[in-house]
């Protein structure tokens, strides 16, 4: 995760730089606003760096349960960023739209196509990297790329609708620009809203839920289980649950029967971080 965000962060510098000169050069509002999202890119993968950096740090006296929640929050802090750029895409494109100018230059559709398909292969490394590992802040920084592939491909249709319709399509550029903004606004949204759930701590998935509660009780001796409950902490988990079992167990066996039951569970759940075993008598 760590090197994606790093070649993510070089990747962004690149692509903001040879934008921002091709959208100066060719007249393409639509083109330097995708400079300025790629520019916001850089400091989202320095954020999704810096939060998979901490979160990798051993838990400590003071962070006893660890450091895995800097990886949500540097998600939210992405989420933040994606807004705060679309926010000022859509001031300057709306500027723009009433602001007459000339067309862009062709040259740019070249500018803009490599611009696409390098981010889109981005993308999907990217996202395929976290979604393996469970990286919030890994997936967070993949959909970064993505909105700078839509956007870019936003301003592909625009510049080329501008060109085509000659005099008078010049505003075709800029709204490209203002839909591009709406695009991004939606993914920044959506990375908050998903941040938001493991930063307070959400239950997650029935399917996750439901692989615990199939190792515990394929535990010998394991009569029952109830109160299960999971949270996210960067790409692992921690678990609570209590498990059922014959009231006769001396409390030694009762320890080794929970001990059991964590291995089960790690077992089956390689993210599982920490497994906390209540036992209780069966009843």
């Amino acid at each position: 995760g760590i090197r994606l965000a790093q070649l993510g962060l070089l990747a962004n510098f690149v692509l903001a730089v040879v934008k921002l000169i091709a959208g100066i050069a060719g007249n393409s509002y639509a083109l330097i606003a995708d400079a300025v999202e790629s520019t916001v890119d850089i400091f989202g993968s320095a954020v999704v760096w810096g939060g998979l950096r901490i979160a990798a740090r051993n838990p400590d006296d003071h962070y006893p349960y660890g450091y895995g929640k800097a990886e949500s929050l540097s998600a939210a802090v992405v989420g933040i960023l994606l807004l705060l750029a679309a926010a000022g895409i859509a001031i300057e494109a709306v500027r723009e739209i009433v602001t007459p100018h000339h067309a862009p230059a062709p040259f740019t559709l070249i500018v803009l196509g490599l611009v696409v398909l390098t981010k889109e292969f981005l993308f999907r490394r990217v996202f395929e990297a976290g979604s393996e590992g469970g990286s919030r802040a890994v997936t967070a920084d993949a959909w970064h790329h993505r909105s700078d592939a839509i956007t870019s491909a936003a301003a592909f249709i625009g510049i080329t609708i501008a060109l085509i319709g000659g005099p008078g399509w010049e505003p075709a550029d800029d709204w490209a620009a203002l839909v591009s903004s709406l695009v991004i606004v939606l993914n920044g949204l959506n990375l908050l809203r998903l941040s938001a759930r493991d930063l307070m701590d959400r239950a997650p998935d029935a399917e996750l839920l439901a692989t615990v509660a199939e190792a515990a009780t394929s535990v010998e001796g394991v009569r029952a289980i109830e109160k299960l409950m999971a949270r996210r902490a960067g790409t692992g988990f921690y678990i609570d649950l209590h498990v059922q079992a014959d009231p006769a167990l001396s409390l030694h066996d009762a320890h080794i029967l929970s001990g059991k039951v964590k291995s089960a569970i790690r077992g089956r759940l390689n993210q599982a971080r920490g497994v906390l075993i209540h036992m209780e008598p069966h009843e």
